[in-house]
């Protein structure tokens, strides 16, 4: 058949393909379980896989940390490299599949990765799987991320990527069958939106539609976000899946339909490719019932043909570069070294009063906690399996060596109800030089509605805090006198007031992965210098936040968040001492460029230019750090309806000891724009200021130990 010809233009395949299916055929080709077809030598596909942080739920892979932390990194060509490495081990997992005449769930090329949702509320349990609360840095991390993990052959895709869950969509978990994020139309396209169009122009193959309903239309079947905002507005050409059984919500929960047939007709007719589940199954019926028509079926297909042949499925292996991928690269020691990096610059330093790194006199460790040896928080969700999981334990162990004493008691469990039931070792620690304690939560307490067996908010999180037998216990710990290191695990923000005044340095780890033992222990015996940053705002507590339902942004996320946070987005803290000497304005036209002060009236750029700017940065200290330089804009004169800043440029900046550094920060027109009531993007005339520093603008950085930023005023 000519389909078979790799020769032939890719639509010419499609055609003759289509030409000798039947319409029964054709509906089958539609369902996430796709099956074969034999006489026309059609294999079976199943499209569901995963790899949020490594290729998930199939086995031997490594465990990279988890998409939060990757966020934490500000480290866009990081997550490339990730994703590269995730993208050459699905590759190899799948020929050895196929060797094996094995076609089922997680075993394709279709990985449904990356979640760009914003993590516009700390509750959400499934906020660890996404890059964070700003659209800016979601952007920049999942664009790389899917160019890291299709790759850039002029014919075929190395993996299809996936873009979810579109749109407006970050809890509640136990309501996103049925529930209706109402949103306005300036929030929708100044916040939930963004990250989805960077990566409809990166060429993301997939988008995933939310369970959800937004502003009264199913996710799965808007003709809002599918029709006239992605497939019209942005021209996306890839495909169209549901989240799993969300066809099914239409009749079921939102009521929108009576039947599976009505169902499997409405979301084709939208444009909803692919069904996860099942009701599509029901196409035929609704066909014969005229509820859509078999032209209907063949555009889906189209689009789901030109996947799979993008992906080499129906050519010769010869022809595809990634078919000879072997399994030796699933879990090498080269994507070991690299999850421990991404490690390594993930994990935020909240607070440090001298006591880390640890000196060298520092003799004998007392390290305790329930996240000390468990393996569980080096996972979070939608993992793979390593052969070699490192625990905070193991990699603290390990790298004190035989000089160095490290005696190990759990203490307490995560939970209250294991109160009293294990040994607190209070007077054991105080014959100890350290105590790093390692507390936190995991994802059986916090994920997506049924995996995160142990919360009682199916998913969700009620509270921020700590389990109050973990706070009891570091109390009793700070009693024994010695110095006390915290370090907590997590994929959200988690209320640390009083650990941060009980504490004399606090880390916060994430869920860091495979590696995230040994990348600990390089942190804490001054290896390397911590260089994480929160990639989402940590409130002191609940209270802060507006009602977990209302997606409206006002008071949430530091773009417009009042109030004064525990740790404000950006935060972090390193063992450099970066000083922000200078920053500049340079002409782009003459190269000069001048000081410009913070209260200075600046430089006319222009409505319709942006700005180019020369910082000028140093390192005090005799250690070297890898500084990450934020620039962030605000209007001088908000009335409140723009956001109080915005994150519009991230770099990570290498500064040996003693270092001066010179960089060039360039600014598009586009940091300078703004969001009307009705959506619409326009650049604001008038007095801008440009912040350059180590965190997000504003006081409570610099209490914390943040450097001071530079600033400078431009009229636009």
């Amino acid at each position: 058949m000519k389909y078979r010809n790799p020769n032939l233009p890719l639509d010419d395949r499609i055609d003759d393909l289509l030409s000798h299916m039947t319409l029964e055929e054709k509906a089958s080709q539609l369902l996430h379980e796709s099956p074969a077809i034999e006489r026309l030598g059609v294999p079976a596909y199943n499209w569901w896989n995963e790899c949020l942080h490594g290729v998930a739920r199939a086995g031997k892979a490594t465990v990279f940390p988890q998409a939060i932390a990757l966020g934490a990194t500000f480290n866009p060509a990081l997550a490339f490299e990730v994703a590269e490495a995730i993208s050459t081990e699905g590759r190899a997992k799948f020929n050895e599949a196929i060797r094996n005449r094995q076609r089922g769930r997680y075993q394709g090329l279709t990985f449904w990765t990356p979640n760009i949702n914003i993590f516009r509320d700390p509750r959400w349990g499934r906020g660890q799987e996404t890059y964070g609360e700003d659209p800016f840095l979601t952007s920049a991390i999942g664009t790389e991320f899917v160019k890291g993990i299709q790759g850039n052959h002029p014919t075929y895709m190395k993996a299809a990527a996936c873009a979810k869950h579109f749109a407006v969509h970050s809890g509640p978990e136990g309501l996103r069958h049925e529930f209706d994020a109402r949103v306005s139309e300036k929030d929708l396209r100044e916040t939930y939106l963004p990250a989805f169009k960077a990566l409809v122009e990166a060429g993301v193959e997939a988008v995933m539609g939310a369970y959800n309903r937004t502003n009264g239309e199913p996710c799965c079947a808007s003709e809002t976000l599918m029709n006239r905002i992605l497939r019209g507005e942005w021209q996306f050409k890839g495909h169209y899946v549901s989240d799993c059984w969300a066809i099914g919500d239409f009749h079921s929960s939102h009521k929108v339909t009576s039947t599976p047939q009505e169902s499997a007709a409405l979301g084709v007719r939208t444009g909803c490719d692919l069904n996860c589940g099942c009701v599509y199954e029901a196409l035929v019926e609704a066909v014969e019932q005229g509820l859509l028509e078999e032209a209907d079926i063949d555009r889906s297909l189209r689009r789901l043909l030109s996947a799979r042949f993008r992906l080499g499925l129906f050519d010769p292996p010869e022809m595809v570069p990634w078919s000879t991928v072997p399994m030796s690269v699933v879990g090498c020691e080269t994507h070991r070294t690299l999850a421990r990096e991404v490690a390594e610059q993930s994990c935020v330093l909240l607070k440090n009063n001298g006591v880390l790194p640890l000196a060298s006199d520092v003799k004998k460790l007392f390290v305790t906690g329930p996240a000390a040896a468990d393996h569980t928080v080096l996972l979070a969700n939608y993992h793979g399996t390593s052969t070699r999981l490192v625990s905070f334990l193991d990699g603290i162990t390990d790298r004190a060596g035989d000089d160095r004493l490290v005696v190990y008691r759990q203490g307490c469990g995560f939970d209250t109800p294991v109160r009293n039931k294990l040994n607190y070792s209070f007077n054991e620690a105080k014959d100890h030089d350290i105590v790093i304690a390692c507390l936190g939560i995991s994802s059986y307490l916090e994920g997506e509605e049924g995996d995160a067996f142990a919360s009682d908010f199916r998913g969700d999180r009620r509270t921020l805090g700590l389990s109050e037998d973990q706070i009891e216990y570091c109390r009793k710990i700070k009693k024994a006198g010695a110095p006390l290191v915290v370090v907590v695990t997590g994929g959200s923000p988690i209320d640390l007031t009083e650990i941060h005044e009980l504490a004399d340095a606090v880390i916060f780890a994430w869920y860091p992965g495979e590696e995230g033992g040994n990348a600990l222990a390089a942190l804490l015996f001054g290896d390397r210098s911590p260089s994480g940053r929160l990639p989402i705002t940590f409130p002191m507590s609940v209270e802060q936040l507006p009602p977990f339902e209302d997606y409206a942004m006002r008071g949430r996320t530091y773009r417009y968040m009042t109030e004064t946070p525990l740790y404000p987005f950006g935060f972090g803290l390193g063992y450099g001492d970066v000083r922000y000497e200078a920053l500049q304005q340079i002409d782009a036209a003459s190269g000069a460029s001048w000081d410009m002060a913070a209260s200075a009236g600046g430089h006319d750029t222009g409505v319709t230019h942006g700005v180019d700017l020369l910082l000028t940065l140093r390192n005090a200290a005799s250690v070297g750090v890898s500084e990450v330089v934020q620039t962030y804009v605000s209007l001088a004169n908000n009335d409140g309806s723009q956001p109080i800043s915005r994150l519009v440029d991230v770099q990570r900046v290498w500064l040996g000891a003693g270092e001066t550094v010179k960089t060039a920060i360039s600014l598009s027109s586009d940091a300078f724009e703004c969001v009307d009531d009705d959506g619409r993007f326009f650049v604001r005339s008038g007095e801008w200021v440009i912040t350059v520093g180590g965190s997000s603008p504003g006081a409570r950085s610099e209490a914390l130990g943040a450097p001071a930023p530079r600033t400078l005023t431009v009229e636009r």
